[in-house]
């Protein structure tokens, strides 16, 4: 259960988000195969801005979190898959153009639930909360749309086969900064979508994937990932406790 002032965060960002209730407990379908651009949102009633700055949005009709951001590594070791703008891109395949706690509150206005976070002290625990299905869009050079799920981009180092296991909404936490004394968000430092253990974690993989170098157990799925700076769109969707299986992949 996350600490009060963590309970108290949360609820003051999302009261700055007029949107109509969603329904829970209902099966999200997964995004059609189309990389629709920003400029296509106006038109497009499905969606509602969730940040004035970030890209960012919720789908309204498939209870998703949409968010915008660009390939930024497509060689190498990995700690994420993806990382908010301007933190960790060495080490991620994506960067998005939104914060880690915006893609927190809209995961839960579309009915996630947050677990815990993975702890070490006294043994380790995994990450638990509500399972996040992934979905990546973008369009190639000659104009064709694409959709995968995010674990095509990652390859598991032991099998050379694609990431087998889905990510779980872990909720990261707040620390407090001593000098303002203002609650910050744990994930902000780029620990958003993460394939190694981390406690500050939005996201994180519910096994035992060690953050040291010399185990590193992920890596970028190279031949499946387009150029660096491609645009692409993450739909995170909530997969709920009264669905057996995951939703099969929507074919383009």
């Amino acid at each position: 259960m996350p600490h009060l002032a963590f309970v108290r965060v949360i609820a003051l960002f999302l009261a700055c988000v007029p949107l109509a209730t969603f329904a829970r407990g209902q099966q999200a379908q997964p995004p059609a195969a189309a990389a629709a651009t920003a400029a296509d949102d106006a038109a497009n009633k499905d969606l509602v801005r969730l940040s004035e700055k970030g890209e960012i949005w919720l789908d309204l009709k498939r209870k998703a979190v949409v968010v915008d951001g660009q390939v930024c590594l497509r060689e190498g070791t990995l700690e994420m898959f993806a990382c908010p703008k301007g933190t960790k891109e060495h080490e991620s395949v994506v960067s998005l153009n939104c914060k880690a706690q915006e893609v927190h509150a809209g995961l839960l206005r579309v009915g996630a639930i947050a677990g815990t976070p993975v702890r070490f002290d006294p043994e380790y625990k995994a990450a638990s909360g509500t399972v996040i299905d992934i979905y990546v869009l973008w369009k190639d050079t000659e104009g064709k749309a694409h959709q995968v799920r995010a674990q095509e981009w990652v390859k598991n180092t032991k099998t050379g086969k694609p990431l087998e296991y889905d990510w779980v909404f872990a909720g990261s936490g707040f620390w407090k900064d001593e000098e303002t004394g203002q609650q910050r968000y744990q994930a902000e430092s780029g620990d958003l979508i993460c394939v190694s253990n981390f406690p500050s974690a939005t996201l994180d993989l519910p096994i035992e994937s060690s953050q040291a170098n010399d185990n590193l157990l992920f890596t970028a799925f190279t031949a499946n990932v387009p150029a660096k700076t491609t645009k692409v769109r993450i739909v995170l969707i909530p997969r709920h406790k009264a669905d057996e299986k995951k939703p099969a992949a929507p074919k383009p």
